[in-house]
């Protein structure tokens, strides 16, 4: 082991448990057992995951077993981290699909050549309900209830499952099943690695380490970033789309996007270089944006491509004359009809964001061809929008009032 070593596998780390554990692993001299659980509830890899899983190329590219658990029993238990009601379950062949399609991803940034790859329905489904017993007995409702998302809404009066207790400990089964030496997580996923520290001692494992990275923010800037909130970019998007998105990120963001998505794992000092200057006045944020959003996509689609990319944004932009800084606004649920399918009617949209002085006076514009989405007329004044099909395009009323619906 190095010190070198050493610092590029620490680099990005949110927190370590125990905080010297990963240098007394590593003193071991051979190959470590790096486990990484990922359960399949959705289509895409996104540049969140892409975080951990960066983290994870870096331990093979030093030399150690990357252990990849795709979680497909877990999945349809739910993972109650950082949520604030239960999970719904989901079936057991939309979770095989979603795993089949997230292998491919994966190899986007990992060795396919040098991952072990694992399905925890292995071991996890021929557990019966002596085994089950055994495993509910080694915790407590006080233990489970130390963890913050639970503890917030025992607090609140909210519902806990008692099946969301057992995904912790079925979690934990993993590192069992696999021996882990090390395993990495998202800062919401602490109490579930550490529940597998803790599952390990009890059977007479060497407990791994919890090694946990910072999430990434969603493009919304409120948000982890999320598939079923919306605010995601995949690693698979096509280079106009990646950096479009990229480049309306608000601006605090810019240099965790660095950190995580780009810098941790070339240059740690650069995301600090960047947030300095910005914060000093120095580096103008549009242009740290565009760098940024170029790098990302020149990551994902070659030498190049953020390039490409930048110059079909600003083409298309001044075609259609719209600023490629515009101000960004929520669209309140509150604005839909209830009971009519929960689409936006324009009218209303506009003149709750004061671009029409009334409801009346909004249907004039659209009448009269003075309303543009993303560039093209809109012209029924009764035009009824669901959110996914409005939020992140520009709502454009006349020449000069431009709004990116959120």
């Amino acid at each position: 082991m190095t010190a070198d070593s050493l610092s590029r596998l620490l680099a990005g780390a949110a927190e370590v448990v125990p905080e010297d554990g990963l240098r007394h692993k590593l003193a071991l001299g051979r190959p470590l057992r790096v486990k990484l659980g990922l359960d399949p509830t959705a289509a895409h890899v996104t540049l969140g995951w892409a975080v951990v899983l960066r983290k994870l190329r870096q331990f093979q590219d030093e030399g150690h077993v990357a252990v990849l658990i795709v979680g497909d029993f877990t999945a349809r238990v739910g993972d109650p981290s950082g949520r604030s009601e239960t999970r719904p379950r989901l079936d057991k062949e939309v979770v095989r699909e979603y795993a089949d399609r997230l292998l491919e991803q994966f190899w986007v940034i990992l060795d396919r050549d040098r991952t072990e790859v694992r399905y925890n329905s292995g071991w996890l489904e021929r557990m019966d309900m002596e085994a089950v017993l055994e495993l509910a007995a080694t915790s407590t409702v006080a233990r489970m209830l130390e963890r913050d998302d639970f503890a917030t809404r025992f607090a609140a009066g909210r519902p806990i499952s008692i099946l969301e207790f057992l995904y912790p400990l079925l979690q934990g089964m993993d590192s069992v099943a696999t021996r882990a030496d090390v395993e990495l997580g998202g800062t919401d996923q602490k109490f579930n690695l550490l529940v597998g520290r803790d599952l390990q001692r009890a059977r007479g494992q060497e407990p791994q380490v919890a090694l946990t990275m910072p999430l990434l923010v969603g493009t919304d800037g409120v948000q982890k970033m999320s598939q079923s909130l919306g605010n995601y970019v995949a690693i698979t998007e096509g280079p106009d789309d990646m950096f479009g998105k990229l480049v309306r990120i608000p601006d605090p963001l810019i240099a965790d996007y660095r950190r995580l998505a780009l810098d941790f794992f070339r240059d740690p000092g650069e995301a600090d270089r960047v947030a300095a200057g910005l914060a000093e006045g120095t580096l103008d944020p549009w242009q740290e944006k565009r760098r940024m959003a170029r790098e990302v996509v020149d990551l994902y689609h070659g030498p190049g491509a953020g390039r490409e990319a930048e110059a079909r944004f600003d083409l298309v932009h001044r075609e259609r004359e719209v600023p490629a800084e515009v101000e960004e606004r929520d669209l309140p649920s509150e604005w839909t009809r209830e009971g009519e399918g929960g689409g936006y009617w324009l009218p209303r949209v506009l003149w709750g964001l004061g671009l029409a002085s009334s409801k009346a006076e909004a249907k004039r514009l659209i009448r009269q061809g003075g309303v543009r989405l993303d560039g093209e007329p809109v012209t029924d004044p009764d035009a009824e929008l669901p959110g996914e099909v409005l939020r992140g395009r520009v709502l454009q009323v006349g020449r000069r009032r431009f709004v990116r619906l959120r």
